[in-house]
């Protein structure tokens, strides 16, 4: 799958994208995110891990706890592959 693939498919859940919104506000713990967004932890975990891999979020663990960020860059080149995207479809 290529990163364009890889980004689609990691913001086509609702939840995922969710996640990603929140997490533009700041960093979370996975703890911190399941509340709001009323998902079990083992979901909350599986969508950090997509997005993770998708190359929007980072993470780092201090002490036993682990907080994720968005990806400094990584909204641009969302947006940058969104509108690439859109151009395609609306030449082809």
């Amino acid at each position: 799958m290529d990163v364009v693939d890889l980004t689609l498919a990691a913001i086509a859940d609702p939840q995922r994208r969710a996640i990603l919104a929140r997490l533009a506000q700041g960093e979370a713990t996975a703890g911190e995110l399941q509340g709001p967004l009323g998902i079990s932890q083992p979901a909350v975990s599986h969508h950090l891990k997509v997005l993770r891999e998708a190359g929007l979020l980072t993470s780092e663990r201090r002490a036993s706890w682990v907080y994720y960020r968005v990806v400094p860059h990584a909204l641009t080149r969302l947006a940058d592959v969104l509108t690439t995207e859109a151009g395609t479809v609306m030449t082809a």
